[in-house]
């Protein structure tokens, strides 16, 4: 997220943040194309490369042979997942295949059964609810939200969790194994500034929390959740719920009005109900009406809860643990002392919190766990998870694991298996290594932010391009993911297309070729996948604004989707939650012509081989 588009004088000195370090909040302002500690393929050694049959050079169309003796034993039946092709392995050791028009060749052993569920190779769908689909447009104006009128950049489009139940199918059909669905308590009533002041900036992406005791009415009831979570569970899909406890949302002007009206300089916010009712040219302006000086603040998160730039509050730090990302509060996880219930919560009627003698962390963290035992959430995303304490994360884990086995116990019918609760986590950079966030923090998975850096170049446009002739880079990709394998308490999750970041289909050009390519490297890659929603049907980016982060959340393009994109995804996908092996199997490169790419994955008994040819 952008921030406010003029700061208070006051309160500029305390908020001095290097351009990079605002990038880093996933909380709807963060990411970059390319992470500072994540390496990319031009810096990846390439070793000369013994796989190539350097004789043989691969035309689009033409049989492809490859030996699979080392996956499969002479006489073994195999069959195209992708093509449907009937392929026997021959005396030699070797098969012989006609790759279809797309150039991928998907291996199995014939009758191969489905295998069963894991999270090691789980595919995520993330569908950022209010832009995802539209269920229940009673619900849209929630809290006097409103639309602007003009390019809707920032507003709450209606996304709810009616809408995602409406298309469940859908994702049970695209091979999807686990939903991502943004956070799902109440977030700020109003907007602030977004960009240069040239749009309003609601809580849409719900990055912004307002009251963690209750949900927000923009995406629906307690009954609409529920219902959204017992139906993906018939369809044998997970759901993972955003959770943030590193920060609240902004103080924005309608919840100044309705909670803290004496921070106004007129007491009573009559002046900014007038500034807000008219469409300004710098809405950033609206921060001339509150005094930043003023000691009511107290009133708002108290000074035992958050760092930040007003009267009697601690400032900000420097580091990860304690600065402010994108001028947000910054709340006290680390704190030891009781914390009090800040009197703004005096003022709001409807909120479930109550004074329980608990610290900071001990609050957000029993919040996000009551959720889990009512509504049986499967797991966590962790939001902006490199900029709060290891331990932290261990006791939210610990206690969602609980909350989940409670709730797994007490609804017998409703539960997918007896699985634990899953917890990946957003660390700014991170790439595929094992460190504190698992061994302490009670991790299972962290998002690989790699991937993205590491597709860029080996998709951006170009005459002639093809995803074979880019072997050499795809394996050295592979083998650094491959290092999960043979480890259950080593996963990641990779993407190529993020909200805080890009549209992989915008860095391609809208070339359906090079989107249907994205999904292979994405989805054939070892560890979890994670697909953004509309990555599989040609989604295009919206209007930017002066923020080019809005435009990754234009609206899911149901009307407009793309069938040969949606139909490779389609298989690829469904090739991959057929076999575990392809996520959490051990990989190893074939020999294959010049042109190619051939791999094997092995899990125990099951196995697969891919090959990747020149597309007609």
């Amino acid at each position: 997220m952008k921030i406010p588009a003029r700061l208070p004088a006051r309160l500029a000195p305390l908020f001095v943040v290097l351009p990079a370090l605002l990038l880093a909040a996933g909380c709807g302002g963060g990411g970059t194309t390319t992470p500072p500690d994540a390496s990319v393929v031009d810096d990846l050694a390439l070793p000369v490369d013994a796989s190539v049959q350097p004789d043989l050079v691969l035309l689009p169309g033409a049989p492809i042979t490859v030996n699979v003796s080392s996956v499969f034993p002479a006489g073994t039946a195999l069959v195209d997942r992708y093509g449907g092709a009937q392929v026997p392995v021959a005396a030699d050791g070797t098969v012989t295949v006609t790759p279809h028009a797309e150039g991928v060749v998907l291996l199995e052993k014939s009758g191969a059964p489905d295998a069963p569920f894991s999270w090691q190779n789980v595919t995520v769908y993330y569908a950022m609810t209010d832009r995802f689909n539209n269920g229940d447009l009673t619900n849209d104006g929630s809290y006097g939200r409103k639309k602007d009128g003009m390019t809707e950049a920032g507003t709450w489009h209606g996304g709810d969790w009616k809408g995602m139940t409406a298309k469940l199918d859908y994702l049970a059909g695209l091979g999807v194994t686990a939903v991502w669905i943004s956070p799902i308590v109440e977030n700020v009533h109003g907007w602030v500034s977004g960009g240069n002041g040239d749009f309003r900036h609601y809580g849409y992406a719900g990055y912004w929390a307002l009251d963690f005791t209750r949900l927000d009415a923009n995406w629906g009831s307690l009954l609409d959740l529920q219902t959204l979570i017992d139906e993906a569970h018939k369809r044998k899909i997970r759901v993972l719920v955003d959770v943030v406890i590193n920060h609240p949302g902004y103080a924005t002007g309608a919840d100044l009005l309705s909670y803290v009206p004496e921070v106004w300089n007129d007491k009573k916010g009559d002046a900014f109900k007038a500034f807000d009712a008219t469409m300004n040219a710098n809405l950033g302006k609206w921060n001339d009406l509150v005094n930043y000086n003023s000691d009511s603040w107290v009133k708002w998160w108290s000074p035992k809860w958050i760092r930040a730039g007003f009267p009697f509050f601690d400032p900000a730090g420097n580091d990860d643990l304690t600065k402010q990302l994108a001028f947000l509060p910054d709340f006290k996880t680390e704190a030891v002392a009781v914390a009090d219930v800040p009197f703004f919560f005096t003022r709001k009627n409807d909120t479930g919190f109550t004074d329980q003698g608990l610290t900071v962390r001990q609050y957000l963290v029993k919040w996000h766990a009551e959720w889990v035992r009512q509504l049986g959430i499967d797991g966590f995303r962790c939001d902006t998870a490199k900029n709060v304490e290891i331990d932290s994360w261990a006791e939210l884990k610990i206690a969602a694991v609980a909350a989940l086995a409670e709730w797994k116990q007490a609804n017998p019918g409703k539960k997918v298996d007896d699985a634990p609760f899953w917890m990946t986590g957003e660390v700014f950079g991170h790439g595929v290594a094992k460190d504190d966030y698992y061994t302490r923090g009670g991790f299972d998975s962290l998002i690989n932010f790699a991937f993205q850096s590491d597709w860029n170049p080996l998709v951006a446009p170009g005459p002639g391009w093809q995803l074979s002739s880019h072997a050499d880079e795809l394996e050295a990709i592979y083998a650094r993911q491959g290092a999960v394998a043979g480890d259950p308490t080593f996963g990641i999750l990779s993407y190529a297309s993020s909200h805080d970041t890009q549209l992989t289909f915008d860095r391609v050009g809208y070339e359906t070729r090079r989107q249907q390519a994205t999904g292979t490297a994405l989805l054939l890659g070892p560890g979890g996948a994670q697909i953004f929603y509309g990555d599989e049907s040609g989604r295009k980016g919206g209007v930017a604004v002066s923020d080019q982060l809005q435009s990754t959340r234009s609206d899911m393009n149901w009307g407009s989707m793309d069938p040969l994109i949606s139909a490779h995804w389609t298989k690829v996908s469904a090739f991959r939650k057929r076999h575990n092996a392809v996520g959490a199997g051990a990989h190893q490169r074939l020999s294959s012509p010049a042109g190619s790419y051939a791999f094997s994955r092995k899990l125990d008994s099951d196995a697969v081989v891919v090959i990747l040819a020149p597309a007609q």
